[in-house]
């Protein structure tokens, strides 16, 4: 690719620049103030598809791009594809155009750091003015982004020191020292990082730097040195999403999947089209058992993903798995919804397959796993074991989907093979490996102790309450609440069993402190209708239990 330096960027006739929206008023505008300020190649683009195109057969030094652009992928996945195919770095000059500044938006174009975010209608005067103060920091930062780009912090380091001794530049050292404090954290030397934003606390009011220093002290883990100021980061409609986010990471690395899970709920709420976070979202949930939140996550993630650069049949595929996770986790009949929907899904997949041949042994697994949900045992036991192979694939997510099945159907040893054989395949310190791996050895010990579903167990336990069988009744609860942990329904069930077995004085002290938990449980979660009304029923008759003593 072609290279841009500063002299280049000195000469605005020598500069070419890439307009890319749906209305051609906005071509007019811009071309026009471009005109008038000297620069002569001004391409423009009505779709992301020609934008790409344009792209690929010339280079340029300046995009400017609309969220909106109508008939194919929006602005932020457009920017994302070509950040990722080169065509925009940090030293290109990259503006953002939209008729919208709600909160979800202004957060996503933050993510894509673009050097400058315009609101439409657009004023010629402000486009010419706002346009000359952006090249000029381009061009002063042309040394430092370029460093940035080839991830040479230590490079960045070095040429920011420079420019801050330079007082001419005192204009753009806020810019300067904002690079040097993300060189710092990238090159994971959080004391310097540390010291380095305390000193500009000093000079600076600026969200950046409270978000820096916050972050430099949590990679220390000091999470209680900022716990005020992560609070007022959290109040802050600037900095909440960051904060958020920055909170997130830092729970998965103290592996408190709880917290982390519950930090990244809001951080996507915020900022819902990150793909990479919202895979997060769905990792963080399985490790949780939030079954639901799983398919709530696939879902987002498939939709989010369409037209984008991370679109993939893979996407549907884990939707259609995440909702027969759901329907397994489920203990009553309320999923028929579910499984109707899960049906619809299969079929929109298999219409939209170009390869059905690739897809072969994903499907017949999917389809043995629905049967087998529906208790048509017979035909999900004939599916697997005419047509599925034993064979480890190399994609994760297949293999995983196939222990689920053979677990279901009662083929454990062959489960727990498959599973030591997925463990061998992730490799590597990321956190995602590190959280992937936390699941599948999750998944490991709880197929080698519970050998059903949540839904099974769930029916094993009230076959043995009606008969008054209530221990084993309570044990199958426990195991179908180590499942589904969050399932009120469950959990409804155990406090009721506990106050059958309270009524026939048959409860010890640690029964008693578990319908406490329990009750607890129940009351953390936000219970309204059928669900409240049920939960206030079992108290009373808990308190009324209770109180004999």
């Amino acid at each position: 690719m072609e290279e841009v330096d500063k002299n280049t960027l000195a000469q605005l006739d020598q500069l070419n620049v890439l307009i890319i929206d749906d209305n051609l008023l906005v071509h007019s505008i811009l071309k026009e103030s471009l005109f008038a300020l000297g620069i002569k190649e001004v391409r423009c683009a009505q779709n992301a598809y020609y934008g790409l195109r344009l792209c690929d057969e010339m280079f340029f030094h300046i995009v400017i791009c609309a969220f909106n652009v109508k008939s194919d992928k929006d602005g932020f996945h457009l920017l994302e594809e070509l950040k990722f195919k080169g065509h925009v770095t940090k030293t290109t000059v990259l503006i953002f155009l939209s008729t919208e500044t709600n909160e979800s938006l202004v957060n996503s174009i933050i993510e894509l750091q673009p050097d400058d975010f315009w609101t439409k209608p657009l004023a010629i005067k402000k486009v010419r003015s706002r346009f000359i103060a952006l090249l000029k920091v381009k061009q002063v930062l042309f040394n430092i982004n370029n460093a940035i780009d080839k991830k040479s912090y230590s490079k960045a380091l070095y040429f920011a020191d420079r420019h801050l001794q330079n007082e001419k530049l005192a204009f753009y050292h806020p810019n300067i020292n904002r690079i040097k404090g993300e060189s710092y954290l990238a090159l994971r030397e959080f004391e310097e990082a540390e010291k380095f934003y305390f000193q500009l606390f000093k000079q600076y009011k600026y969200s950046w730097v409270y978000l820096g220093y916050a972050k430099a002290l949590l990679k220390q883990g000091r999470l209680e040195e900022i716990s005020d100021m992560l609070k007022t980061l959290i109040d802050k409609p600037d900095t909440r999403f960051g904060a958020h986010d920055m909170m997130a990471q830092y729970f998965i690395e103290q592996e408190d999947y709880e917290q982390a899970y519950e930090e990244i709920k809001k951080a996507m709420a915020l900022a819902p089209r990150n793909i990479e976070r919202n895979k997060k979202s769905w990792d963080l949930a399985r490790l949780t058992h939030d079954h639901k939140g799983q398919y709530v996550a696939t879902k987002n993630i498939a939709q989010q993903a369409k037209n984008s650069i991370h679109d993939s049949p893979e996407l549907l595929l884990n939707v259609i798995r995440a909702s027969i996770d759901l329907a397994c986790a489920t203990p009553d009949e309320s999923t028929n919804e579910l499984l109707q929907q899960t049906e619809r899904y299969i079929r929109q997949f298999e219409h939209d397959l170009h390869d059905a041949n690739h897809f072969k042994q994903q499907l017949i697994v999917v389809k043995a796993r629905l049967h087998n949900v529906r208790n048509e045992r017979e035909k999900a036991t004939k599916l697997v074991d005419n047509h599925m192979s034993l064979m480890p694939t190399s994609i994760v997510e297949d293999n995983l989907d196939r222990v689920k099945v053979l677990h279901e159907l009662g083929m454990r040893e062959d489960a727990i093979d498959l599973l030591a054989a997925i463990n061998n395949q992730i490799a590597g310190d990321s956190l995602n490996s590190q959280v992937v791996r936390r699941y599948i050895a999750q998944e490991s010990e709880q197929r080698e102790e519970i050998h059903f579903t949540a839904k099974e167990l769930n029916s094993m336990a009230v076959e043995h309450f009606q008969k008054n069988r209530l221990l084993p009744a309570l044990e199958a609860i426990k195991q179908a609440l180590k499942l589904s942990p969050k399932n009120i329904k469950l959990l409804f069930s155990q406090l009721k069993i506990m106050i059958k077995i309270t009524q026939e004085d048959q409860d010890t002290e640690e029964l008693r402190e578990g319908a406490e938990k329990i009750i607890a449980e129940l009351q953390h979660h936000k219970l309204e209708g059928k669900s409240l009304v049920t939960f206030e029923d079992l108290m009373l008759k808990w308190q009324k239990v209770t109180s004999k003593d």
